[in-house]
């Protein structure tokens, strides 16, 4: 039986990819549920995206992040940078968090820009995830690894009722993501490009169709898509191996969970 729950609602900010793309924005996913607005991955451009969502950055609880490649974080920078602004500062908390490995990339990040990415009006709490559950406001999330880098993880967001979405962020096929993605709601996933271009360590829709298949989700988001797929009927090629409710994630798009 499906959930019950109080409701969640995900915002597609960034369907797309490294490649600039005026269709698609780099990685980037907003999950309201009630007062608690997570971001999942922030790629360039992710702000504008956020505000265009009718959101503002000040109401973003917590952040966190796949896996550190540039197309999936390098809004961080420019978030802390604007909510020290003197004449905005963010004052409300945030909780910013990635895989095991976060808080050394964060230090390092920190090294680059020094004061100028410190939270000097607000409290910020960073963590790593783990297999979990932790809290996320009214939220509850928990982490994977998948294979893609040694950084890469699935998040799994939960709320009170027993409603949950799984984001894969950039992963290869993996049984461990099926089983962590097992009867979601909703399973946002991953699929770069068309069958007969195949890259390691990113999905096609035939690879996403299986593990979609053994996870048997509510609904299934395919999302970051190179500009190869653009074209392409990746719902059919989806068809060879998943027969489940299925869409394809344009920027923009909001799906209630």
């Amino acid at each position: 039986m499906r959930s019950t729950g109080p409701k969640m609602e995900l915002i597609i900010l960034g369907s797309g990819t490294s490649v600039p793309s005026l269709k698609r924005g780099s990685s980037g996913y907003l999950v309201r549920s009630g007062a608690t607005l997570v971001l999942l991955d922030s790629g360039p451009g992710t702000l504008q995206r956020i505000l265009l969502a009718g959101h503002q950055l000040e109401e973003i609880t917590h952040i966190y992040f796949s896996h550190t490649h540039v197309d999936h974080t390098a809004d961080l920078a420019p978030l802390l940078f604007t909510s020290r602004n003197p004449g905005s500062p963010r004052r409300a908390p945030l909780t910013i968090g990635g895989s095991r490995g976060f808080l050394d990339f964060f230090g390092r990040l920190s090294a680059l820009y020094g004061r100028w990415i410190e939270a000097a009006t607000f409290p910020l709490d960073l963590v790593e995830l783990t297999a979990g559950p932790r809290p996320a406001g009214s939220l509850d999330v928990s982490a994977c690894p998948v294979p893609h880098i040694p950084s890469s993880v699935a998040i799994r967001l939960g709320g009170a009722g027993g409603r949950s979405m799984v984001y894969s962020g950039d992963t290869g096929e993996s049984a461990a993501l099926a089983d962590f993605s097992r009867a979601t709601d909703l399973l946002l996933l991953e699929c770069s490009f068309p069958e007969d271009l195949a890259v390691e360590g990113h999905l096609t829709p035939s690879s996403a169709g299986r593990i979609a298949s053994a996870a048997a989700p509510g609904r299934l988001v395919l999302t970051h898509f190179y500009p190869a797929c653009e074209g392409r009927d990746l719902l059919a090629e989806l068809r060879s191996t998943y027969h489940g409710e299925a869409v394809l994630a344009e920027d923009g798009m909001r799906i209630r969970i």
